[in-house]
């Protein structure tokens, strides 16, 4: 293929760059934020990334010693190891996005759990009990920690209400335990944030807001979760139990190709079309997805590998200006939903391995940080390749690149020519995320994928994962200066020039 030309003018008015995907991140469930090692990973990610606020299920769940029946109607409350979490959120500089749930057993009025820790998922059999337990909660926060930094945090009423895997009601009982939850804590504190759905798949967003509106129920802003995965159960028009009813019927009729196309393929770009729905659904309110990775299947090897790093670019980079937090799921493989998984890579959700060593897409979240708060106007993508310009967090400029292209479809090396009209510096560098650089899974396949490496294989590894930087060649020209790259499929590279 020939070169692809880009054009840019660093005299161009420059627009504020909210870093809006740093506001939150992802968790396994409460209890892990008690382990030495969980919170080694996440200081490490905060300070490298970025990162302000971190999300979790099960804060709630009975691991964490929260409620308990002394006899039928007489609860007991402790919040020790909730303190014990937010106390060092808010030490190293960041604050709870706090999911509420799941149901604490002495409230539930089944026995569903979901997960491996066994998070009961319905319904209070007493709301009275439930909303002077969230009351209760919210007056212990404001004492312990001050009325005006608990009004910075985030009270999300549950998770993905939408699946029955999560909630064992339908949507109207969702509804009313947001009724009671939002309510409760809006009689301690009016200022207090609170929001929803929280759902898959973008869903129930206008169906919350109209719920509110009429019953004059407290909504802060909404929350909701996607997966590029998620495309053929979002455009298929089914309801979620209809599509896994067609999956399950396919299965039976041994069409194993046709149910892994119908889980796995998604057209590229589809993030970008369903923020833009949710974000019209949403009107007026903050938009915050609490959730999304580049795949909603555990484990799979795309999140070990550069394929995530490009689509985590692109995605980010697509959805400037719709979505107010874009929570990436999760900063660590320090992960117990359906137990510990084997294998320091093992395909899953984290952005770091079990033992820290970063993965591509860490490292490009890392790229992203280093850009200022300040952008240049948008270029447009040339075929599987985009990106964009700002300032440096450090100074100067910065232009991040990627090539990104979904699986199964043509991929491959790029060269790219950047003219930069109205600039003269004379020193640039390139860092590189792709197959050979930023990227320790390669390092740890070739190792023959030992399950538990060595200290001196850990080494190795870590040194593996660290960017690829060089020195760029510039060439002047009558306008400006110009800069010539190539880029591999999959490949990540953010060009800072001083």
């Amino acid at each position: 293929m020939g070169t692809l030309q880009f054009h840019m003018d660093a005299d161009a008015p420059k627009t504020t760059f909210v870093h809006y995907w740093e506001k939150c991140v992802g968790s396994c469930h409460g209890y892990t934020a008690l382990r030495e090692d969980y919170r080694k990973q996440l200081e490490k990610a905060a300070g490298d990334i970025g990162f302000q606020y971190v999300r979790f299920h099960g804060i709630l769940n009975d691991d964490m010693c929260v409620v308990q029946e002394n006899r039928p109607g007489e609860y007991t409350y402790n919040f020790f190891n909730i303190d014990n979490i937010f106390d060092f959120l808010l030490r190293i500089g960041m604050k709870p996005f706090m999911e509420i749930g799941f149901m604490p057993t002495p409230f539930a009025s089944g026995e569903q759990t979901c997960f491996h820790y066994k998070g009961n998922v319905t319904v209070p059999k007493d709301y009275q009990a439930w909303d002077s337990f969230i009351a209760e909660m919210m007056r212990h926060f404001i004492c312990r920690y001050g009325l005006a930094e608990v009004r910075q945090w985030y009270f999300e009423v549950w998770n993905e209400p939408n699946l029955k895997f999560f909630f064992a009601g339908d949507q109207k009982d969702y509804f009313t335990l947001y009724e009671h939850t939002a309510r409760a804590i809006k009689s301690v504190d009016t200022g207090l944030q609170v929001g929803g759905p929280a759902t898959a798949i973008n869903a129930w967003i206008p169906e919350l807001i109209d719920y509110c509106t009429q019953n004059g129920v407290p909504l802060d802003f909404i929350s909701t979760h996607h997966y590029p995965t998620d495309d053929p159960l979002w455009n298929s028009g089914m309801s979620l139990e209809a599509f896994f009813a067609d999956i399950e019927k396919k299965a039976k009729e041994g069409h194993s190709e046709e149910i892994h196309k119908q889980a796995t393929v998604y057209r590229r770009g589809i993030l970008k079309e369903m923020t833009e729905r949710a974000r019209k659904d949403a009107g007026d309110y903050p938009l915050y997805y609490t959730e999304w990775n580049t795949s909603a299947s555990l484990p799979d090897d795309v999140h070990d590998y550069p394929y995530s790093a490009a689509l985590v670019t692109k995605t980010v980079i697509d959805n400037i200006g719709l979505v107010d937090a874009y929570s990436f799921w999760t900063f660590t493989d320090i992960f117990e939903e359906h137990a510990q998984h084997c294998g320091e890579f093992h395909g899953g959700f984290g952005l770091q391995t079990v033992h820290g060593i970063p993965k591509p897409a860490y490292r490009a979240f890392e790229l992203l940080h280093r850009m200022g708060s300040e952008r240049y106007p948008a270029m447009e993508e040339q075929g599987n390749v985009g990106m964009l310009a700002a300032s440096g967090r450090d100074g100067g400029l910065c232009v991040l690149a990627y090539n990104q292209q979904i699986p199964d479809q043509p991929a491959g090396k790029e060269t790219v020519e950047l003219q930069i009209d109205n600039c003269s510096v004379t020193c640039a560098e390139i860092f590189r995320i792709d197959e050979e650089h930023g990227n320790a899974r390669k390092l740890w396949d070739n190792m023959g994928c030992p399950e538990y490496p060595d200290a001196d294989q850990m080494g190795r590894l870590y040194q593996a994962s660290v960017l690829g930087r060089e020195e760029l060649a510039i060439r002047k020209t009558e306008t400006g200066i110009k800069v010539e790259f190539e880029i591999p499929e999959y490949g990540v590279a953010l060009i800072q020039l001083k």
